[in-house]
């Protein structure tokens, strides 16, 4: 595929931006609580108020002799909070969600969905920190800002910055044992799907990042770009810097890719359909390699996400056998 084809077709069509935005905006959707968010983290931050039971979240964050409290701490995503769960820290808050959140934070009280945390929540809990990732940065940092909050924004975009971002948390939360625990359990599952493919010819890879009613193209530099490629896979958009281009069926089909692997986000099983009938009804599809050899797979939203996560050892066993069957 030539350089220069795939640079126009990443600034060609659909506005890129704007399909960006409806991502984030559907994610945030789906891990919204159809229940009354506002009403229900209020009434759990004016309960947390009198004294609570010695084995609450609230009582943990007060410390003891023997251990230090921690910061006063908001998770706003769910990623995180299953990091900060692994790392064994306590937290103040956490995000609004319909997937289920580590046990530990039972009973901690709920600030909004990831996109659009409610700030007044938040200030309520008065946290020492509040925790959320790069990729909602543009968005959300003049928010913090003019709400007078201190907002982190963590990098899980791959797995060498997801890794770096726990030791970090470890040696600022004294977790450092726990964070490099985990931080080797994923050193040694890379080495050993690196031996699984030692000598094997590197596969061309099409990534396709679908929303309902419409689908991105993912580079090396989104997290499940950086996957494929730290298992040997060759991404077929090259030379652009950033996480998601535009599509242009006919030069990808140029490329002609090994392997295309379809992720869907925002309403998975809509997505999914939406993927099946493009393939079926656009007839350019079917001169894809990939299609003729059966070479379509479709990647379970549980295990690849857009960012970094805790499921990372599941996504690779299932991918290694989708770029090596």
């Amino acid at each position: 595929m030539r350089q220069e084809n795939l640079r126009a077709s990443a600034r060609s069509g659909l506005n890129l931006a704007l399909l960006l935005l409806v991502i984030a905006a559907l994610l945030s959707a789906c891990a919204a609580d159809p229940g009354n968010e506002r009403a229900d983290a209020a009434g759990g931050a004016e309960s947390a108020a009198p004294a609570a039971s010695p084995d609450s979240p609230a009582q943990k964050q007060q410390g003891t002799e023997e251990e230090p409290a921690f910061p006063r701490i908001v998770a706003t995503t769910v990623a995180i909070t299953e990091i900060l769960d692994l790392l064994e820290v306590d937290l103040v808050g956490v995000p609004t969600s319909i997937k289920q959140l580590p046990p530990r934070y039972d009973g901690v009280d709920k600030v909004g969905s990831p996109m659009s945390p409610d700030m007044e929540l938040v200030r309520m809990l008065k946290p020492d920190e509040v925790l959320s990732v790069t990729t909602l940065e543009y968005d959300l940092r003049p928010k913090y800002e003019k709400a007078g909050i201190k907002a982190d924004f963590l990098d899980l975009t791959s797995l060498e910055h997801m890794n770096e971002t726990i030791l970090e948390l470890g040696r600022r939360y004294g977790r450092e044992e726990q964070a490099e625990r985990i931080a080797q359990q994923y050193r040694e599952k890379m080495a050993e799907m690196q031996a699984v493919i030692a000598g094997k010819p590197a596969p061309t890879v099409l990534i396709l990042m679908g929303i309902p009613g419409s689908y991105l193209v993912a580079t090396e530099y989104s997290y499940i770009g950086d996957l494929v490629k730290s298992l040997g896979g060759i991404n077929v958009v090259q030379g652009e810097q950033v996480e998601y281009v535009e599509s242009n069926t006919e030069h990808l089909q140029q490329a002609n890719p090994d392997v295309i692997l379809r992720a869907a986000h925002g309403l998975p099983d809509e997505v999914v359909k939406m993927f099946d009938e493009e393939f079926r009804t656009n007839d350019i599809w079917k001169h894809f390699n990939a299609v003729k050899t059966g070479r379509v797979y479709d990647l379970e939203e549980a295990k690849f996400g857009m960012i970094g996560n805790k499921a990372v050892s599941a996504a690779l066993d299932d991918l290694i056998g989708m770029l090596y069957e």
